[in-house]
């Protein structure tokens, strides 16, 4: 059954609980009530917590009775997703071989939005090791969208999106190594941002990475809701060399002070990039919400060259890495499609690296030219609308053959590669009535510059009042 809690802000219930009008106990079983009506359709979850998370609401809500301070995000039950550790639950990367791999401690990530309050529900489902832009995997099978459940809510993060677009959860944790949040927000109609690489600190790991393109961050339905749980998250941490150091102001409290007169650049196609019509067409409109503002928009097309095939090269290495010892014992329990990529990444030599390296720097490099002539650069975030939710991609887009199967999700990976913050806002919907996502884009280190932008966008275009409240029942 859907309550009125269900859909409403994050930040507004935290606001709520503090304030007394509202018991963390009844949005808790809102939350769960909201579940069981939708989550045998979307099997967005693959474990829970429901009576400790209870027992948790209760005490909580003892706290705030005897005047203690519950946090900024006190009472918000959340989901953190599959890759993501979780205390008392397994991170399986959604891979059959990882099944009893229990971590000892939750993430930093996790512990810091415990520490401010947040509820852990359990956990959300994720394709293995993150590998596909839909969400499925040999373990916890098919995730379905809540718009419209024959297609996918995106991947990797996609049962984070399904819970937080449905109403299940206020928000979850998400992950993005080359568009894995971004993609399912933009698929859900949700807010997601890539932040900048450091900005939330990964860990602790048993292996340091050497990448630098995957980031933790949030999946909400908000743009303050996501400025919220940063001002939770971000700042060093000594199990992470890579993190930065806290920004020195809330995020929340910069939200509205978007500068005047931005130089902003809106690019249909990258140079290089297929689009559907309808996408294009939301989009388009979506980029003039900036020139309406007050901003001037100019649209160009060739930013940087393509680096589709050397981010595979890049992020394909460290997950062999990861898995190698396990695939002599477990080939069979891996899937195949995945284990395949991850093998064809095995013979990366020194010097093949070294060239993936010297596109990065050129990419870089580009980047570096483009935002001195640029505050802002938006995109499509995505070239298509959902697919179909086991993974059958599209052959053409635009009526187009696709050449490079990476093109599908063309505008995301580019910033991992890059490090830029980068998040996607919903600017409508396609022909089919699926949301479409808006890519914005800021210089390096400049979260707080895309989280105002966002934010005008939203004030601007408000999507808040709009989401799969009765979720299509699924007959497949």
């Amino acid at each position: 059954m859907t309550s009125d809690l269900n859909f409403k802000p994050a930040h507004e219930l935290a606001a709520l609980i503090r304030a007394k009008q509202l018991s963390p106990v009844e949005l808790l079983e809102a939350c769960l009530a909201r579940i069981d009506e939708t989550n045998p359709t979307l099997n967005a979850w693959t474990g829970m917590r429901p009576e400790e998370a209870m027992q948790e609401a209760r005490d909580l809500e003892q706290r705030l009775a005897r005047g203690e301070d519950a946090g900024p995000l006190a009472g918000l039950p959340f989901g953190v997703k599959e890759l993501d550790d979780l205390a008392g639950f397994p991170s399986t990367h959604g891979s059959l071989p990882y099944k009893d791999n229990y971590p000892e401690r939750d993430s930093i990530e996790v512990e810091r939005l415990r520490q401010a309050g947040a509820i852990a529900l359990g956990k959300t489902n994720a394709p293995e090791f993150g590998y596909t832009a839909f969400t499925k995997n040999l373990i916890f099978g098919v995730t379905r969208n809540p718009w419209n459940p024959e297609r996918t809510p995106g991947g990797s993060s996609g049962g984070s999106s399904a819970a937080v677009a449905a109403g299940q959860v206020p928000f979850c944790t998400a992950s993005d190594g080359g568009g894995s949040i971004r993609i399912p927000a933009s698929w859900t109609g949700c807010f997601g941002m890539k932040v900048s690489f450091g900005r939330v600190p990964i860990g602790p790991r048993k292996m340091l990475g050497w990448n630098d393109t995957s980031v933790h961050g949030p999946m909400v339905r908000t743009v303050r809701d996501a400025a919220l749980y940063m001002d939770a998250v971000a700042g060093t941490h000594e199990a992470d060399p890579n993190s930065l150091p806290h920004p020195g102001y809330k995020y929340a409290d910069v939200l509205e002070r978007l500068p005047q007169g931005l130089r902003v650049a809106w690019s249909p196609d990258l140079g290089y990039a297929a689009v559907e019509a309808d996408v294009l067409r939301e989009c388009t409109e979506g980029a003039r919400a900036f020139e309406k503002l007050g901003h001037r928009i100019d649209e160009v097309h060739h930013v940087f060259d393509d680096t589709g095939l050397i981010w595979g090269r890049v992020s394909g290495a460290e997950v062999w890495a990861m898995i190698h010892e396990k695939v002599e014992t477990h080939r069979e329990e891996f899937g195949r499609s995945f284990l395949r990529g991850c093998e064809m990444t095995k013979d990366i030599t020194p010097e093949k690296y070294g060239m993936a390296q010297r596109v990065r720097a050129k990419l870089v490099n580009q980047l570096w030219e483009f935002f001195e002539n640029y505050d802002l650069l938006l995109t499509p975030t995505l070239p298509i609308e959902a697919i179909d939710a086991r993974g059958a991609w599209p052959t053409k887009i635009a009526g187009k053959d696709i050449e490079n199967p990476l093109h599908v999700v063309a505008f995301t990976y580019p910033f991992n590669l890059s490090g830029h913050p980068a998040a996607t806002v919903r600017t409508g919907f396609s022909d089919n009535g699926l949301p479409v996502g808006l890519q914005i884009v800021g210089p390096r280190h400049r979260d707080d510059l895309v989280l105002q932008a966002a934010y005008a966008f939203e004030q601007a275009r408000p999507w808040n009042d709009r989401w799969p409240v009765q979720v299509p029942a699924f007959a497949g």
